[in-house]
């Protein structure tokens, strides 16, 4: 099968623009074909040995190596998780593979103030409450009030007691200057990464949704910026292969503000960064920076960057 010409027809345009990015046969490949089911134990609900061995009754389990021990492929397209008690009860969170590395990256302590700036539908929200054992606070935050009540939902079925609920565009939190100790900004995007979970998403996909989501990136990363403590740790995701809305927003930071970008150390295979794209030119320094694209691990396509705010 020609996986390019059929994704051509359902989008030409977005064939023609990420060619130039990446014109490999793996690249259209993989972009294609579906996801591999994946789950993370929740720790909060349970012991992890103990709930991994009631899957491993049901599923052959393989271990996501970047996360820290709780992930897991379901080795079975044919899950549903509607029918499973575990599910039921909290003790698994159906999340996508690439889609743990943000929390990991972020790494969050019990004890610290967080902001997940675009929290919905919560699955990385209750991967950062994991990690903090439940102590410390969360603000999880959606700008749809829709979205809010599933992030409110799938908050209360993990067991998540650190989290408060609110319902703000995100740049509302820059007038907290200096408050965070960590925040996340999983920011809203154009969504090609996810054309493997459901080809609506190729559907829908257009020129003026990347420059759309490009301003509102850049909106939301100042003001996660400036909420951010003096040596607090931002991380800046997206699960989109464009660089208008992954290299440049970051750039964008580098240029207006003191930010300075660590380099992630996690066993993921990678695609180079992006430094220049239709006549921009970005800093050697996002080379620190981990773009995913979907054949590199047989994942979602995902782009991540872990920012640092110098002390003074």
């Amino acid at each position: 099968m020609d996986y390019k010409e059929e994704l051509a027809k359902i989008n030409r345009k977005l064939v023609e623009r990420y060619s130039k990015l990446d014109d490999s046969e793996d690249f259209w490949a993989y972009l294609y074909k579906p996801l591999r089911p994946s789950i993370r134990i929740n720790t909060l609900k349970g012991k992890l040995n103990e709930i991994k061995k009631l899957l491993e009754e049901k599923f052959e389990l393989e271990r996501i190596p970047w996360t820290k021990g709780e992930g897991f492929y379901i080795n079975s397209y044919s899950v549903n998780y509607g029918e499973l008690i575990e599910y039921s009860l909290g003790l698994i969170i159906p999340q996508e593979a690439s889609s743990m590395i943000p929390p990991v990256v972020l790494d969050p302590k019990p004890g610290e103030l967080i902001l997940d700036m675009a929290a919905a539908p919560g699955s990385k929200t209750t991967q950062i409450a994991q990690y903090m054992e439940n102590d410390g606070c969360i603000i999880a935050n959606d700008a749809k009030r829709d979205r809010a009540n599933i992030l409110i939902a799938n908050l209360t079925r993990a067991g998540v007691l650190i989290a408060k609920v609110t319902v703000r565009d995100g740049a509302h939190y820059a007038k907290y200057e200096d408050t965070f100790d960590r925040i996340l900004l999983d920011a809203p995007c154009s969504s090609v990464g996810m054309i493997r979970k459901n080809f609506k998403f190729a559907k829908t996909w257009s020129l003026g949704k990347v420059y759309y989501h490009s301003r509102l990136q850049k909106k939301l990363i100042l003001a996660a910026y400036r909420a951010l403590k003096p040596g607090g740790v931002l991380v800046y995701s997206t699960c989109t292969v464009d660089p208008l809305e992954n290299e440049e927003v970051v750039d964008y930071l580098l240029q207006k503000t003191d930010a300075k970008l660590k380099k992630i150390n996690l066993p993921i295979k990678s695609t180079e960064p992006v430094l220049e794209w239709e006549g921009r030119r970005y800093s050697e320094e996002l080379k620190k920076t981990i773009r995913i694209h979907p054949q590199d691990n047989d994942t979602e396509a995902f782009y991540i960057a872990k920012i640092i705010k110098p002390k003074r």
